[in-house]
């Protein structure tokens, strides 16, 4: 398989692409930094974990490469900034190019998921749980990427099979 073809957009196929069992791991991708999360095994429980700073592909890469160690990881799940209305913009469209990298780089299934209104879901949970803001601003990304890992998987679990 190539890189192209591990890129999907759509719950069913990538629940088709990834083994039975195995960690997923979820991205947030900003422009500053990247929120990282994690889900068991069973695809039950997204959980935030870290956010990283971003910087060049190469040490991202390497970065992902380290948490993804021992996990046991069999696919990703990368956050698509799609507009209100359903269009991508350059940010969508750099994304998608990130995913691409991604999928090249370690041969494992990627899922391009709509993230709208994720750092806003993140940021709404935390404000109920009385996180201060300073504590919001470290964890925002983390928990961003936890959200739209936690939908996909729900969509995922719930798809057709075609």
């Amino acid at each position: 398989m190539v890189g192209r073809e591990l890129l999907v957009e759509s719950a069913g196929a990538f629940a088709e692409a990834l083994p039975d069992g195995g960690a997923l791991i979820g991205i947030d991708l900003g422009t500053k930094t990247i929120g990282i999360a994690v889900c068991d095994a069973g695809w039950r429980f997204a959980n935030a974990l870290k956010t990283l700073p971003r910087g060049k592909f190469g040490r991202d890469r390497d970065e992902l490469r380290t948490i993804m160690e021992g996990r046991k990881v069999c696919g990703l799940v990368i956050g698509l900034p799609r507009n209100m209305d359903g269009s991508e913009g350059p940010r969508a469209q750099a994304s998608r190019a990130y995913a691409r990298n991604l999928a090249e780089a370690f041969g494992l299934p990627v899922l391009l998921w709509d993230e709208r209104w994720s750092t806003k879901s993140a940021d709404d949970a935390m404000i109920g749980l009385d996180v201060s803001r300073r504590k919001r601003a470290e964890r925002i990304d983390a928990e961003a990427a936890a959200i739209i890992l936690q939908a996909a998987i729900d969509a995922a679990a719930n798809a057709p099979l075609s």
